[in-house]
């Protein structure tokens, strides 16, 4: 289905991870935006690892079951927004010298050698110029983002073989900071952490760009499974135990101390990330608070386990809160919807950012 007034189709956005599959359609709704349609579904385990696909067929069979089993409107178009791996992804701000844009999509092919970890040849690579927060600039700050074009060509064959038609293809983290920073803007720098089913993404964002993304395999899972393993159940039982209790509380002690070393590690690994990014944001030109990082916010579907929030600000002692990912799709101070629950909405941050993308004019 296409609008004819303007001759852009309608898109939907699709988050691929290891082990889900999450799909998220918004539509307009008087001056504003609301959600059409939505749902998850399964993918099972080994026909993607590690980001990678092992399995085309069986992903493109995956993702047609899954525009079978949409809540909300039935879908009616082909054409999506979808996400890429994460750890797969390099990205990075770099300082050009002013130039006009179409220049600067030459030069940064030849500059961008000089930072990503592969054959730029080997790559497919994408850049947008950053907006300075406050002040006028002397030089170009220039968002890179770069994926091996094996990793890429896998998934744009896996769609096309489901019978979709990418319009974009975004890196995840992409997708989360569109989700999550109110207007994508922030004079305050942020961590952002992604925690997913398989691994956890930390992302610092500041200005108006991403600044910094790293993704670890510190996961829901890994929690689910040290809990069945100290009470010798089952992992649905265990889920349903870290659930119910969470870490915060009198009956939560028993699953924090089950959990604390993983919770030590997320901590260790949370201040290695902070420390990267404070001895390498010297040209943000933000206002000079001597801070850094001064808020967490937290998304992605482990995030809902009790307690976090508020043993990460103890740790930190910075701000740390779930965060919003309807924050620039329903009016202020919305959070949900009732067809999606805002904790249940925290799983879908990727999706909706993917799907606010597809309702974009510069799609």
């Amino acid at each position: 289905m296409i609008d004819f007034l303007t001759l852009k189709p309608e898109v939907f956005g699709i988050d691929i991870s290891d082990l889900s599959l999450k799909i998220i359609k918004l539509k307009k709704k008087g001056g504003s935006l609301a959600l059409a349609s939505f749902g998850e579904t399964e993918i099972k385990p080994g026909i993607i690892n590690g980001g990678e696909i092992r399995d085309e067929d069986a992903l493109a069979e995956t993702i047609k079951k899954s525009l079978t089993q949409i809540k909300g409107e039935k879908l009616k178009t082909k054409y999506v927004v979808a996400s890429l791996p994460e750890e797969k992804s390099f990205l990075q701000v770099i300082q050009m010298p002013p130039m006009r844009e179409e220049e600067m999509n030459k030069a940064v092919y030849f500059e961008a050698e000089n930072y990503i970890p592969m054959p730029v040849e080997k790559v497919y690579l994408d850049a947008q110029k950053v907006l300075p927060a406050l002040n006028h600039l002397d030089h170009l700050d220039v968002l890179i983002a770069a994926l091996p074009r094996k990793t890429v060509d896998s998934y744009l064959s896996s769609f096309q073989k489901a019978g979709l038609k990418p319009l974009v293809f975004e890196i995840e983290s992409q997708a989360v900071a569109r989700s999550l920073v109110a207007e994508e803007k922030s004079l305050e720098p942020l961590l952002l952490i992604d925690f997913g089913a398989t691994r956890a993404s930390f992302i610092i964002f500041s200005g108006h760009s991403l600044r910094f993304t790293t993704s670890l395999p510190i996961s829901s899972n890994k929690f689910t499974e040290a809990i069945a393993n100290k009470f010798k159940t089952n992992i649905k039982k265990a889920e349903e135990l870290k659930k119910e209790c969470g870490i915060e509380g009198k009956r939560s002690r028993e699953i924090f101390d089950i959990l604390k070393p993983d919770l030590i590690d997320l901590v260790s690994k949370i201040k290695t990330c902070l420390s990267y990014y404070q001895t390498h944001s010297h040209h943000e030109h933000l206002p000079l608070n001597g801070k850094g990082v001064n808020k967490i916010i937290l998304c992605g579907g482990a995030s809902n386990l009790k307690g976090l929030d508020g043993f990460l600000s103890k740790e930190f002692q910075l701000q740390a809160v779930l965060g919003n990912p309807w924050s620039n799709i329903l009016p202020h101070p919305l959070k949900e919807v009732p067809e999606l629950p805002y904790r249940e909405s925290l799983r879908y941050t990727t999706a909706l950012g993917l799907a606010l993308r597809g309702m974009q004019k510069n799609l």
